[in-house]
């Protein structure tokens, strides 16, 4: 998904060490900690060093019949993986897989409503018949109903029904499914900068999320309960919650606390979680405005699903922009 202005400032943490470099570069892309002043080691493109995959690596992208989530199958079908695209409307995924097959990529299609159990649970029994197995699950499926300048909360159970808990019931529905191999299996969900704790001005709050010993689902739920309530009452503005696309940044919030909770969890079983912010990109969210294109942005998030399994990282957020590539445990 793309995000507001917000990521056009080029203001970054003062504490975060920052490199330079192209949103596409051809011989590595860099990761870089906000946890200390030290770079990571480079990581060399997987396009051009380890090819662990094949075609019999399976990804599913979720909100895929345009934009980012377009791009990213795109990409992912032409380094040669078995790829689903999913989409909500039927009509808009087939005209989606009908354009790449004009492209010469052949990818499976299934119509997926991320914010309804029931399709998910129709999705789940349909993959377990055709594919069995998965490698991948690229978590982009989202809404927001705010124009780039506005802030209305309007529709926030809708959006925190689709971004956090939508995404949350897929994964745990998909879990049985991961292969687990030596070459890890990966979840990527797409996420935002939006959602980051440094735009939480609830003491409190942060404080619940911060705590990672002992944070867990029922403590993300409490907080997106809370929001809800300040939301019906009328609060929220007062209450330090973030304060760009409100709604959308604390379902962002959410799925960040989330998958660290699931990286925790799975680290060492085969199993690796990460979150991609992909900036302020060119989509029909931002009509059309952004740093950079959807494909961009894709060819960015497939380097990241594709790192080599010894070099693949968990629990990280990583924040694509124009200026570089940072990482976040």
């Amino acid at each position: 998904m793309a995000e507001p202005s917000d990521h056009l400032t080029g203001q970054f943490h003062p504490h975060i060490y920052m490199v330079p470099t192209p949103l596409l570069s051809t011989s590595t892309a860099t990761f870089l900690t906000m946890a200390s002043n030290e770079p990571e080691p480079f990581y060399s493109s997987p396009y051009t060093t380890t090819r662990w995959w094949s075609k019999d690596t399976v990804a599913i992208v979720t909100g895929a019949n345009k934009g980012i989530g377009y791009a990213l199958v795109k990409r992912l079908a032409r380094l040669g993986l078995t790829v689903i695209l999913t989409a909500r409307d039927r009509e808009r995924g087939l005209k989606a897989v009908e354009s790449l097959g004009d492209l010469g990529l052949r990818v499976h299609f299934f119509c997926l409503d991320v914010s309804d159990p029931a399709s998910i649970k129709g999705f789940a029994s349909w993959y377990r018949e055709e594919f069995g197995v998965l490698d991948i699950l690229v978590n982009n499926a989202a809404v927001s109903f705010n124009d780039i300048h506005e802030n209305s909360v309007e529709h926030a159970e809708t959006v925190i029904k689709t971004n956090f808990y939508g995404s949350k019931l897929l994964i745990e529905t998909l879990l049985p499914f991961f292969r687990r191999s030596d070459s890890i299996s990966r979840i990527l969900n797409i996420s935002s900068r939006l959602g980051l704790l440094d735009k939480l001005k609830s003491p409190t709050v942060k404080e619940t999320l911060l705590n990672e010993e002992n944070l867990f689902e029922e403590q993300i739920e409490g907080v997106i309960n809370l929001f809800l309530e300040n939301v019906k009452n009328g609060t929220w503005k007062s209450q330090g919650w973030p304060e760009l696309w409100t709604d959308y940044a604390v379902s962002k919030l959410a799925l960040n606390a989330y998958s660290k909770v699931l990286a925790k969890r799975y680290e060492g079983r085969g199993l690796s979680v990460n979150c991609f912010c992909p900036g302020f990109t060119q989509t029909s969210m931002t009509h059309g405005k952004g740093t950079h294109t959807a494909d961009d942005a894709a060819d960015l998030g497939a380097r990241l699903a594709l790192l080599p399994p010894e070099q693949l990282p968990t629990g990280k957020f990583y924040l694509g922009s124009s200026q570089g590539v940072y990482s976040k445990l």
